[in-house]
């Protein structure tokens, strides 16, 4: 059977809109996961220091961190949204996940590189911002993460390099919920912003206040 002129060339567009629209899904695809390094490994530690935009910051600047995403873990609430967690007692922290290649980068060395970025010893906030989810925290997920975090805690105090003990609560992991898309990468997407908030907020000068010079990375 012959077909027609008109179906011949029905067939054919069909073809050819199927294959650009697969093409253009396979570019997307590969654009996006050309975004997250690929390693043969990879795991994740969740931690708290004030606001999330700059522990994101902070924990990009480490090599072996893959990926960091903004949320809220600690509370008693589905699913919270930004307004949920900061006006209202759903007892959520604003944390970090990082995701981390620990052939490069140890959950150890994560740790220490949190200290150092943070204020231990306030327990009512971070710099400027004040409030419950605001406080600083270090979210473990097993007996081994416990241990290190808690021997590195201890061991800073037994140091005295701080000017008191620190506060920092080391608690078991629960959900954590992905912060809205506008928060994620907030100090990429918007420089000017976040530089004049972490300026005005005082993080870096207290931080220095802290821990001076240190080497930390």
């Amino acid at each position: 059977m012959r077909l027609s002129h008109n179906i011949l060339i029905a067939l054919t567009v069909g073809l050819v809109t199927a294959g650009i629209a697969f093409w253009k899904q396979a570019g997307a695809n590969e654009q996006v996961n050309a975004d997250i390094p690929m390693v043969s490994q990879q795991e994740d530690a969740v931690f708290a220091g004030g606001c999330f935009w700059c522990v994101e910051a902070d924990f990009d600047k480490v090599e072996g961190v893959l990926q960091t995403i903004s949320g809220y873990t600690g509370g008693h609430v589905s699913n919270p949204s930004y307004k949920q967690v900061t006006y209202e007692d759903t007892g959520h922290y604003e944390a970090v996940r990082v995701i981390y290649d620990p052939s490069v980068v140890s959950y150890e060395e994560l740790v220490e590189y949190f200290w150092r970025h943070v204020d231990p010893l306030d327990a009512g906030g971070q710099f400027c911002d004040r409030g419950d989810s605001y406080r600083t925290a270090i979210f473990v997920d097993n007996q081994n993460e416990r241990d290190i975090a808690e021997s590195s805690r201890d061991a800073i105090d037994a140091s005295g390099v701080l000017e008191a003990e620190i506060v920092t609560p080391i608690i078991d992991r629960s959900t954590f919920w992905p912060a809205e898309d506008y928060h994620q990468d907030y100090y990429q997407a918007n420089p000017i912003r976040y530089a004049y908030y972490r300026t005005s907020c005082g993080r870096d000068k207290r931080v220095k206040s802290l821990w001076g010079d240190e080497d930390l990375m």
